[in-house]
């Protein structure tokens, strides 16, 4: 086997949790007792929505959380991850629609866990969130409105971060990661996986538009703060 997804899985390993093991480390570390659990999309981290009952005194359906377990790479950069939960905690005080992070019995917002895989041990850190209902974008007709409202969301939450400050910030500047808009020529290795098609046309289309008019241009742009949480990322 090739490519670069190939390479990339010899130092990158998915969590591959069972159920029960995903609501035994939510039981143990986060001391929440569930009562039903199922696994969530995800891209290389692990992800299962949690549903905890609620306190006897209250009423209503469970609450619910999400149960995201780290890659092995990201686990790697405990740093990098607390930067993040920081973020998400910021931006909710700051008024955006964005889910909480649940502390562990302990109080921290992580915890690296070793997780049994029948043949060896892997360490793998993992956060607890609040749920946030809604739909992806990628299931809702896309409209002018629609995009004009990431837009403006997108702009609102910049002008948010310019104030958040955090001594390990720089952890969130990785130079090869993918998903940083200025890694785009990066996805000319992926190129490939659209095989000779219109996708594969308009692809090639734009990185090389990329190149040619933004690439010499990147120094004059101010950066933004690259968050990818995988919450629904």
């Amino acid at each position: 086997m090739s490519g670069p997804e190939h390479q990339q899985s010899q130092t990158l390993i998915k969590p591959a949790l069972s159920e029960l093991q995903a609501s035994e480390l939510v039981e143990s570390v986060f001391g929440l007792k569930v009562t039903k659990i199922q696994p969530l999309p995800s891209y290389d981290d692990q992800n299962f929505l949690v549903h905890v009952p609620r306190a006897p005194e209250t009423s209503g359906d469970p609450l619910k959380y999400v149960l995201k377990v780290n890659n092995t790479e990201s686990s790697k950069n405990a740093d990098l991850v607390e930067v993040q939960s920081r973020i998400m905690m910021f931006l909710k005080a700051e008024g955006f629609p964005t889910a909480t992070v649940h502390p562990t019995k302990g109080g921290s917002l992580t915890s690296l866990m070793t997780i049994d895989n029948g043949s060896d041990t892997t360490s793998y850190l993992v956060r607890l969130f609040s749920f946030l209902p809604g739909k992806p974008i990628a299931q809702v007709p896309v409209t002018p409105k629609l995009l004009y409202e990431v837009g403006k969301l997108a702009a609102q939450m910049d002008r948010s971060l310019e104030k958040f400050h955090h001594p390990k910030i720089s952890s969130l500047h990785r130079g090869d990661f993918i998903w940083n808009l200025r890694n785009v020529p990066l996805l000319e290795k992926y190129a490939y996986a659209l095989g000779q098609s219109k996708d594969r046309e308009m692809v090639d289309w734009v990185l090389k538009r990329f190149h040619d008019e933004i690439v010499t241009k990147l120094s004059h742009f101010r950066e933004l703060v690259m968050l990818r949480t995988s919450t629904f990322l």
